[in-house]
């Protein structure tokens, strides 16, 4: 029988570098929340969503979708780990594990997400990794085993202190997928792209084109 692995979206930041909630820009016509939740759920049984900043206008862009959870994170101006714990704190007790996704990463294919899948299932290592021409990306899969280690390392540490603590329990999976590692931190991002500045406010959209 596969394992049983839940998705974990982390939606929380503050996108102070973006100035503009990054969930909210748009890739092909559609929220890059909405297009990653729908890309998650066709690989994975159900996904947990992490809110803090702009949580109201963030959840309202969310699909109504009975296989999403909403999490809100109260401490997310602690980090990105404090998001990922208050989604392990809530993960479903059957789950062997969990993927676990950033929301300003929406590029990635949905077979990438198959083939780490694949990998985890066939495997025996706990973290498995998504790695592009030899840079680790996202998504990444925890194993059970490492949800304890995750709920005890400081924040200010982040999830890379329980990846790097063991090479030997974690398999990088090659993919051909270059939304495993195309972020949109800054504004000087979306310009690269051809994509000029960020909207205003979050009433308005930019539209962000697919890069193969």
């Amino acid at each position: 029988m596969s394992p049983y692995v839940e998705g974990v979206l982390l939606a929380a930041g503050e996108s102070r570098r973006m100035g503009f909630p990054k969930p909210l820009l748009m890739v092909e016509g559609r929220t890059f929340i909405a297009h990653l939740c729908d890309t998650l759920l066709a690989e994975l049984p159900h996904v947990l969503v992490v809110l803090g900043a702009y949580a109201e206008q963030i959840r309202a862009a969310i699909p109504d979708n009975p296989r999403l959870t909403i999490v809100e994170n109260p401490n997310y101006t602690a980090g990105q780990l404090s998001s990922l714990k208050a989604a392990v704190a809530a993960v479903d007790t059957r789950a062997d594990a969990i993927l676990v996704h950033l929301a300003d990463q929406p590029l990635i294919q949905r077979r990438t997400i198959s083939s780490l899948l694949a990998a985890y299932a066939a495997g025996s290592k706990k973290i498995v990794v998504a790695r592009y021409q030899g840079k680790r990306g996202h998504p990444v899969i925890f194993d059970r085993s490492v949800f304890r280690e995750l709920m005890e390392v400081p924040d200010t540490l982040g999830a890379r202190a329980v990846v790097h603590s063991d090479p030997e329990r974690v398999a990088c999976v090659e993919i051909d997928d270059s939304g495993v590692v195309t972020d949109f931190d800054f504004p000087s991002d979306l310009a690269r792209a051809g994509l000029g500045e960020p909207p205003a406010s979050a009433g308005q959209a930019r539209s962000v084109k697919k890069q193969n």
